[in-house]
């Protein structure tokens, strides 16, 4: 997601990536405070983005994208999300991300629909 440029790292970037409507999920750490979960809950408050809680901690979460103090991130791409979530529900042998795994993939593929019938609409304007 890095690579790709599509994550906001940090409270304020992904407030901002939310209230833009660009964030597709908000993920948050294991040990994030009452005050942050608050933040990202609020953040998402009459948005369609999805809340992740993670199974890891601040300092996990903050090795993984390298700065440091990270208790949250939103992803802004629906095809890395549903990749994300689906590794997540992998991995949990209590089923705790199944759920968002199968919401997130619904919304990518409705995403990508949406996508080709545009391109394809063009297309036929075009000729």
């Amino acid at each position: 997601m890095r690579r790709a440029g599509r994550l906001e790292i940090g409270e304020e970037n992904t407030g901002a990536a939310v209230r833009a409507g660009a964030a597709r999920m908000v993920v948050l750490a294991a040990d994030a405070s009452e005050n942050a979960r608050a933040r990202a809950e609020g953040f998402l408050n009459g948005r369609r983005a999805l809340l992740v809680p993670l199974p890891y901690t601040k300092s996990e979460l903050s090795a993984m994208l390298g700065k440091s103090g990270c208790s949250m991130a939103a992803c802004t791409d629906f095809g890395l999300s549903a990749a994300f979530l689906a590794a997540l529900s992998e991995n949990s042998p209590d089923g705790r991300y199944e759920e968002l795994a199968q919401e997130m993939r619904r919304r990518a593929d409705k995403a990508a629909r949406r996508r080709d019938a545009k391109r394809k609409s063009g297309r036929e304007h075009h000729e």
